[in-house]
């Protein structure tokens, strides 16, 4: 599976990378090495980051899925309470 980014977030990351470099390295790191750079993290890490993502959604929705019999339950033979008129004659 290829994680894609937009186009303005692509150039956003990059930008980013290049500004990390600049911060915090002893050199620069130039536009196209920082798009490979990102590809590479991408493709090699991406995954990995999705997945868990993915793991917690299914976490997530699972427990939602458990709890819906609590939010959607009702209880059976309320007619008559509902009524008043719950004594029988």
């Amino acid at each position: 599976m290829t994680i894609e980014l937009e186009r303005d977030q692509r150039q956003d990351a990059v930008a980013s990378i290049e500004r990390y470099f600049a911060e915090n390295m002893e050199e620069r790191i130039g536009n196209i090495a920082a798009g490979a750079l990102l590809n590479f993290f991408l493709e090699e890490i991406g995954p990995l980051v999705y997945n868990q993502a993915v793991a917690e959604v299914q976490e997530r929705l699972a427990r939602r899925v458990a709890e819906i019999d609590l939010e959607v339950h009702e209880d059976p033979f309320t007619y008559w309470q509902k009524q008043g008129k719950g004594k029988r004659k």
